[in-house]
């Protein structure tokens, strides 16, 4: 019988798996639509379109029909669309593939964090990061597949049509051990009614996520052609640069837990932003292969707390007395989040079509440096708001 934790973990791998599928193969989807940086940028902004639309609405979406249902169904959704965005042969077509298949990876996004917070609050214990470690190992074996593809030569079409077969086929052998059932309940308390935006608290957990989002998506997006242009290797070695990235992270993930339990979750967040700042700056800076691997695995470990972490503390946040809630605040750090998607892909596209990739991962490094001060931040905001609820 596969227990709840195990099921979630397997959701959150998928998840991994259809980024890690998608994201090597840019340079050979470049080709195939003929884009130019520019226009792939534009191309690459409608998955974050897609994703930051689907988890405005997703927080009350699960409410309503329960995460284990919500989780299913947009699951199958994302396998179809990376079928699909094999077969596009232009920019506008890849723009509205990715759309959809944003939007489903952001349904899908809410629904698991929803369910890994159910799984994390029965434990009794941190157990956030190790669910997205899943993601991470997820997005590590579809990198992996990625670059055994492109040095095979096999068209993004033949590698998205398999991946996307065999995620449905593992989705039904843990699908019923998915938590989280349709609730029977509303939210009564009073913290529970307040709206998200209007919880400084939550507004700084999304900063977190937000910026950790930015340098996870450009390391996703642009690392194999950073590598590419700025390195001078070939694209099947570097569609290997995301998954030593994934490595790093999903190790580091696993760990993560222990080490939040045992130093607390500033010296995590703040150390692990510097860490992310300084991989991410010797990537652009450096003109080695090596330093760029290294790089981006640096990267990897230090961004590998921030979104588990910030989503797990805005759970934590929204729980009720019953120990349910945090569905809205959830969807609600995740949304903010998903706005570095959005913002993110053309704003590099943009200054490497002005200036180049490396230049675009410098401003990417400092974005992840401010992960830090907006730790100490949230800390301190959700400090003062548990002084006033006892009040």
């Amino acid at each position: 019988m596969v227990s709840a934790r195990t099921a979630v973990f397997v959701v959150f791998a998928l998840n991994g798996c259809a980024l890690g599928s998608w994201a090597p193969r840019v340079p050979a989807m470049s080709t195939q639509v003929g884009a130019v940086p520019g226009s792939l940028g534009l191309a690459l902004l409608g998955a974050s379109v897609g994703l930051l639309v689907a988890a405005t609405i997703t927080g009350r979406l699960v409410e309503r029909l329960g995460a284990r249902l919500v989780m299913a169904l947009s699951t199958v959704a994302a396998a179809l669309m990376l079928a699909a965005l094999g077969l596009a042969t232009s920019v506008l077509w890849l723009g509205l593939t990715l759309f959809a298949l944003g939007a489903a990876i952001g349904v899908l996004d809410v629904a698991m964090n929803v369910g890994a917070v159910f799984v994390e609050r029965e434990a009794g214990k941190p157990l956030m990061a190790s669910f997205h470690a899943g993601f991470s190992f997820g997005a590590l074996a579809g990198a992996l597949f990625a670059g055994l593809a492109a040095s095979n030569g096999w068209s993004p079409s033949r590698q998205f049509t398999l991946a996307a077969l065999a995620a449905i086929l593992v989705l039904l052998t843990v699908v019923r051990a998915l938590p989280g059932i349709k609730p029977t309940h509303r939210p009564t308390e009073k913290r529970s009614a307040v709206a998200p935006i209007k919880r400084p608290v939550l507004w700084l957990l999304a900063t977190i996520a937000l910026c950790s989002a930015i340098a996870e998506g450009a390391s996703a997006d642009w690392s194999a052609l950073l590598l590419v242009s700025e390195h001078g290797i070939g694209e099947g070695p570097a569609a290997l640069a995301y998954a030593a990235f994934s490595l790093a992270m999903a190790i580091a993930r696993l760990t993560g837990g222990a080490l939040q339990a045992k130093v607390g979750e500033r010296p995590v967040l703040a150390g692990g932003a510097l860490l992310a700042a300084t991989g991410l700056l010797a990537a652009a800076l450096i003109s080695s292969p090596v330093i760029g691997f290294v790089g981006f695995a640096l990267a990897g470990a230090g961004l590998a707390a921030s979104f588990p972490v910030a989503l797990g503390l805005a759970g934590e946040a929204g729980k009720r007395a019953d120990g349910g809630g945090g569905e809205r605040e959830i969807a609600f750090v995740t949304s903010v989040a998903y706005t570095g998607f959005l913002a993110g892909p053309p704003a590099i596209g943009g200054i490497a079509q002005l200036t180049s990739l490396s230049t675009s991962f410098i401003v990417v490094a400092l974005v992840a440096a401010l992960i830090a001060p907006a730790t100490v931040a949230a800390l301190r905001a959700g400090r003062r708001e548990r002084e006033r609820s006892y009040c």
